[in-house]
């Protein structure tokens, strides 16, 4: 279960987010983390949030970001929101590490996929930034903050997610494991 002061290290990356509020802590409003990006480039494809907005301070380094298809750059002391349901990236594009306290609005679930997606990573069951293809299905069917891909038809996503994610459940599969949260979706 997530937790004010945890802290969620990629063993991999050395990439490390802290909790500074989690869903139980705000009633469910927002999920704020920091965020110390050691990697450099893009890590997870572009994707679409379809509830949920994200506010990204700078506390130090520099960001590329993605909306829409255009390109920015936020530098220490900045912030910018990138709104739910649009195509969208951000990562670090430097040498140094970027520091940047991220907020998710409304929460939803997506502290416990944080916490499950850190333990699949350290258990080497994410490569590249990308969940294995049985895996994704599922997430995206179970959880209540669900991303979608920005270069695929939304509906040919949740379709496919609707046919291939019942089966995926019936070989294991979950949206959010015991092993890395306490709870199972």
């Amino acid at each position: 279960m997530p937790t004010k002061g945890q802290v969620l290290i990629d063993k991999f990356s050395g990439d490390t987010i802290e909790f500074l509020e989690t869903a139980k802590d705000t009633n469910g409003e927002r999920v704020s983390i920091r965020v110390t990006l050691k990697s450099k480039g893009q890590t997870i494809d572009d994707h679409i949030h379809i509830v949920q907005e994200e506010n990204f301070k700078m506390l130090s380094g520099r960001m590329v970001y993605f909306i829409n298809g255009d390109q920015g750059f936020l530098n220490e002391g900045e912030e910018i929101t990138l709104p739910k349901n649009v195509p969208h990236n951000h990562y670090n594009i430097d040498d140094k590490p970027a520091t940047y306290i991220q907020t998710i609005s409304p929460a939803l679930d997506v502290d416990y996929f944080l916490e499950n997606f850190f333990g699949m990573i350290n258990d080497g069951k994410v490569k590249n930034g990308k969940l294995p293809f049985l895996q994704a299905m599922v997430t995206l069917k179970y959880l209540e903050s669900p991303s979608l891909l920005a270069n695929l038809p939304r509906g040919f996503q949740k379709g496919l997610a609707s046919v291939l994610a019942p089966t995926a459940r019936a070989f294991g599969y979950r949206a959010i494991y015991p092993k890395y949260t306490g709870i199972e979706k």
